[in-house]
C-alpha cells in the first residue's frame, strides 16, 4: 500500500497528538505530585503543632506540680481524671478561655 501526502500528514498530526497528550500527562503528574507533597507538608504542619503543644503543656503540669515527674504513665491518667472529675474543676474547664484568663491577660484583651 502507498502512502499518499493526505496520509502521511494524518500520520504526523497524530503522532504531534500523542506527543501533546503525553506531555500533558507529565504534567497533570507533576501537579499531583505537588498537590500530595503539600498535604503532606500541611498534616506533618498539624502532627508538629500537636506535639509542641502537648509537650508544652506537659511541661507546664510538670512545673506545676513537680510529684508527675515520678509518677508512671497509668497513674498520671488516673490522677488526671480524678482532678477533672472534681465539680470546682470541671465548672472551671467547661467556661469560655476568655473567662479563665488571668487578670492581667484580660486587660490587654
Amino acid at each position: 500500500m502507498r502512502y499518499t501526502p493526505s496520509q502521511t500528514t494524518l500520520t504526523e498530526e497524530l503522532r504531534q497528538e500523542l506527543e501533546y497528550a503525553q506531555t500533558k500527562e507529565r504534567q497533570y503528574a507533576h501537579q499531583a505530585e505537588r498537590i500530595r507533597n503539600r498535604m503532606n507538608y500541611n498534616a506533618k504542619g498539624e502532627r508538629k503543632q500537636r506535639a509542641h503543644r502537648l509537650i508544652t503543656r506537659g511541661a507546664a503540669i510538670e512545673s506545676v506540680a513537680p510529684i508527675v515527674k515520678d509518677m508512671g504513665e497509668v497513674e498520671f491518667y488516673s490522677l488526671v481524671e480524678k482532678i477533672i472529675s472534681l465539680p470546682e474543676v470541671s465548672a472551671i474547664i467547661t467556661q469560655p478561655v476568655s473567662e479563665n484568663a488571668p487578670p492581667i491577660a484580660r486587660e490587654t484583651e
